[in-house]
């Protein structure tokens, strides 16, 4: 894929706007997402005054995504706008081609209407929902967006009643577990998982009547010694909840490292092809304190570019002064602030 179609592709239609909302009011909400290219905001020729949207441009499709997820419907300037995936092609602005979440595979199954008032909504959530179309029976409700989901998931979470146990021995059966976890309160049901040959697999589930039951043997057998072994006693959590706390976990990681490299980063350029991560830190280590190094490569060449993130703006700024310019192998380097986008 070339740089411009990516570009293209992580551009996002931002309508429904207030006429004071600005560039700069628009660029502070986006970027706490990821990294934005760029933002305009459609006017008239004549008054310059706003026509109620926009197009955000960001560096990375994810972070597009992430913002049509999470922030469909905010308020902005106490009115809500509304997010769309970028359609350049006339065309297919008119052709009724809206909102129908799709990828390589096709449809994905869900879809989004705007409609111009609640009572059209509502209308539309009681006489629709439950409907079949196409022998497949529709769910119709209010959008919520992913922070209002993940809020009601997480509620949800708290008021946990199943219990995950793992790493107790093979001598653990069903009745043995009921045993040691029915004194926290009434089981609704234990399980202890076996493989096809009917060995235990070394991990079950206890099921109670209230959450409190729960919370107490999650908190008292947690760590616990049983027979030599230290079980791990916690929430039983669905696929979807692992992979969301795992995703949730990554994009905070992401945004940290985002946050460290803030006005601390800098651009190298004409880089000798020797120089490597390693060349590279011990030639910049003298200034400061360095959190990355990267040298960038295609098929394990150098491209002559790369990265450097110190942990102070004053570091990153000692080290341009004294090496731009300065002969690396056998080329003079080219350092400038790396700027936000």
């Amino acid at each position: 894929m070339n740089i411009a179609a990516k570009y293209r592709q992580a551009s996002l239609y931002v309508g429904d706007l207030h006429a004071d909302v600005t560039e700069d009011l628009l660029f502070k909400k986006f970027s706490t997402v990821g990294p934005v290219l760029s933002i305009r905001i459609c006017r008239d020729l004549v008054t310059r005054r706003s026509l109620g949207y926009a197009y955000v441009n960001f560096l990375q499709l994810a972070d597009a995504q992430k913002a049509l997820d999470t922030m469909n419907f905010d308020l902005i300037k106490g009115k809500s706008i509304r997010l769309m995936w970028s359609q350049r092609d006339a065309y297919l602005r008119k052709s009724g081609i809206g909102n129908v979440m799709s990828d390589d595979q096709g449809s994905r199954g869900y879809a989004f209407v705007h409609f111009q008032n609640q009572i059209a909504a509502d209308r539309a959530i009681e006489e629709m929902n439950g409907a079949l179309l196409k022998d497949c029976r529709l769910f119709v409700g209010r959008f919520k967006n992913r922070k209002d989901r993940e809020a009601e998931l997480q509620n949800k979470a708290n008021e946990f009643t199943n219990v995950y146990i793992k790493n107790f021995g093979d001598d653990m059966d069903d009745e043995r577990l009921k045993e040691v976890f029915s004194k926290y309160g009434k089981t609704l049901s234990v399980k202890v998982m076996r493989d096809s040959s009917g060995k235990s697999k070394g991990f079950g589930f206890v099921s109670f009547d209230s959450h409190e039951a729960a919370k107490k043997a999650v908190e008292e057998m947690n760590g616990k010694d049983i027979n030599g072994q230290l079980l791990f006693v916690g929430r039983a959590q669905k696929k979807a909840e692992r992979q969301a706390e795992l995703k949730q976990m990554f994009e905070q990681l992401k945004r940290e490292r985002f946050r460290r490299c803030q006005g601390v980063k800098l651009y190298i350029k004409n880089l000798d092809e020797t120089i490597d991560d390693e060349k590279l830190r011990r030639e910049f280590s003298s200034f400061g304190s360095i959190s990355r190094v990267k040298v960038m490569q295609e098929e394990g060449r150098s491209k002559g570019f790369g990265l450097i993130c110190f942990s102070s703006p004053e570091e990153a700024t000692k080290a341009m002064t004294e090496m731009n310019g300065r002969i690396l192998g056998s080329k003079p380097l080219n350092i400038a602030l790396a700027q936000k986008p």
